[in-house]
């Protein structure tokens, strides 16, 4: 269940991009981690650190794109959250007396120093590469709306009505750009909640097969 509330904006988003489009799914996309904050604060009194950073990072990327009215912020900051996740976990590796996944997870689990270690370091290289995997995801419609907007002389272009501005050449470059969104939206919710949840499971054989090098031996009488 709480892989699936970290996880509450974005799904918002999915749902609200498929009805209406990219800019009422990033203004809903900030109310629901209002509310995902919100609700944290109200019941618990406490609000994570990463609901807190996301929202942060999601209202400023998300507020530039529904203000200016491009679509490249909102594409941006799934890159910017893993690379800024990434680079703390990396930080705790070496700042402080136990890396960041160890004091996160300590309190159920016990394992050697070294596993924690290696977890920890696992966790930025994967948080590292989301991060990049996005921006390539998303690359192929950086190209195609750079083509489109340099061939039309347009800053701001309406992809959900491509025929109704377009015709030929640039119509079809419309559509491809538009796909080429719903591909980057698609992989959004399903390509790194399916990945991180892949990650997690990996995770937790790797923790099994270590969970008891901690507890000392037992002595025979």
């Amino acid at each position: 269940m709480k892989f699936l509330a970290d996880f509450f904006p974005v799904i918002l988003f999915f749902v609200a991009y498929k009805l209406y489009g990219i800019y009422v799914a990033t203004a809903v996309a900030i109310a629901s981690s209002v509310v995902q904050v919100a609700y944290g604060w109200l019941r618990k009194r406490h609000v994570e650190k990463m609901h807190l950073i996301t929202f942060g990072i999601l209202l400023v990327f998300g507020g530039l794109t529904i203000l200016l009215q491009d679509r490249t912020f909102i594409m941006w900051k799934p890159s910017v959250i893993n690379w800024l996740f990434g680079a703390t976990f990396l930080a705790s590796q070496y700042i402080g007396k136990k890396p960041l996944v160890q004091r996160m997870m300590e309190s159920s689990i016990s394992v050697p120093d070294p596993v924690w270690k290696r977890l920890n370091l696992t966790w930025s290289l994967f948080f590292i590469l989301l991060g990049f995997l996005n921006l390539y995801v998303a690359n192929d419609f950086f190209v195609v709306e750079h083509q489109l907007m340099e061939l039309t002389g347009l800053q701001q272009i309406d992809y959900d009505n491509c025929s109704q501005h377009f015709q030929g050449n640039e119509l079809e470059m419309c559509n491809t750009a538009h796909t080429l969104e719903e591909t980057w939206v698609n992989f959004k919710l399903f390509g790194i909640m399916g990945l991180t949840l892949g990650f997690i499971i990996l995770q937790a054989f790797y923790l099994a097969r270590h969970i008891n090098d901690d507890e000392p031996e037992s002595i025979n009488t």
